[in-house]
């Protein structure tokens, strides 16, 4: 039988499936600003098209980011349990 307590005792998800995961959201959102730098191109100006390109970047970098340091992030556990019951003197 399956106890409880280690339904919740689930690490976040590990380094290298983490930075896989971070690498593709940023560049996924590096093509989705492509696709919308080729889309803008004949109706608004340069300025215009930079801002929205350099935006959806920005939001890919720091996702990444987000991503990746999630996904490293250790957890200490003591090595053994405190005991419950003090013993008497």
């Amino acid at each position: 039988m399956i106890s409880a307590q280690l339904l919740f005792d689930v690490p976040p998800v590990g380094g290298g499936l983490g930075v896989i995961i971070g690498i593709a959201f940023f560049f996924i959102f590096a093509a989705i600003a492509f696709i919308a730098y080729k889309m803008l191109r004949k109706t608004v100006k340069m300025a215009v098209r930079m801002a929205v390109v350099v935006a959806i970047l920005a939001i890919a970098f720091v996702g990444s980011i987000a991503l990746l340091w999630f996904s490293t992030s250790t957890v200490k556990r003591p090595e053994r349990p405190t005991p419950t019951t003090q013993k008497p003197r």
